[in-house]
């Protein structure tokens, strides 16, 4: 790579975090007047607006998330890492299309903003797959590449079937009964076979950990919304639940299964 391309991933790097620090203060009501993102889109982003939406405080892991990309956006300037070179395309539409879904949720776009979470989904997975097969390269790569990025993967695994609900019950499919149950649990059983599959595709322990984190988290406040919260299913809680379970129980056979050179133990 040369100096000249070097300072131009480190400058789109950059430009996306202006971008996404720009969309997080509209987002969260600093800019514009408003409310936060549960306020928006007649409150299809609420944590009670479907069956899957994580009850409030699960959204606290963002400021974890936010606090590791900031870490990121810093550290790739100063790194020679190869942890850097193969992240930084993915990990910038990462962090540029988060202030982007921001945006477009402050303007009401509930469908444009699922189109924006798939194009998460994408980065996320390009910068799982390109870590794949690394050495590890010391306590920052450890952290500000893969359990911040493995937390992000995790969470959005969870936010992604959130915001598509979000969009169907803005087109009138019902938030509630027999039926939307049962599609709940369905798509929280997707959620542990996604899971399973991102878990191995990596054999990087950190990202593994830090999906398994994300995942378990916004599924147990999933269980807590629906056992506790406003919109309440006790199929719903507890399907949530098992989730949870079975994610944990993958990461612990995951980690297990990975030495910390990254090398598969033998069966």
């Amino acid at each position: 790579m040369t100096d000249g391309t070097l300072l131009r991933d480190r400058v789109v790097v950059t430009l996306a975090a202006v971008l996404w620090i720009g969309g997080t203060l509209l987002g969260f009501g600093v800019l514009g007047g408003t409310e936060g993102v549960q306020s928006q889109g007649s409150g299809l982003f609420s944590d009670s607006a479907t069956l899957i939406a994580p009850h409030g405080p699960a959204f606290s892991i963002w400021s974890v998330i936010y606090l590791g990309l900031a870490g990121y956006v810093v550290w790739q300037w100063i790194s020679t890492s190869p942890w850097a070179q193969v992240t930084r395309a993915p990990a910038a539409a990462a962090i540029a299309l988060n202030g982007l879904w921001l945006i477009v949720v402050w303007a009401g776009w509930v469908l444009v903003s699922v189109l924006v979470m798939i194009g998460i989904v994408v980065s996320l997975g390009i910068v799982l797959r390109r870590t794949a097969g690394l050495h590890r390269d010391g306590w920052a790569t450890d952290i500000f590449v893969a359990l911040t990025f493995g937390l992000y993967l995790g969470w959005i695994c969870v936010a992604t079937c959130a915001n598509i609900a979000s969009w169907l019950v803005g087109l009138g499919v019902p938030e509630d009964g027999r039926t939307a149950r049962w599609i709940t649990v369905a798509v929280l059983a997707a959620v542990v076979a996604i899971a399973g599959f991102l878990l191995t595709r990596t054999d990087q322990r950190m990202l593994q950990l830090g999906l398994v984190a994300a995942v378990v988290w916004g599924t147990s406040w999933v269980a807590v919304g629906r056992l506790t919260g406003d919109l309440r299913s006790d199929l719903v809680g507890y399907a949530a639940v098992a989730t949870a379970v079975a994610v944990a129980a993958l990461g612990a056979w995951a980690l297990l299964r990975t030495r910390p050179d990254g090398r598969p133990r033998p069966l």
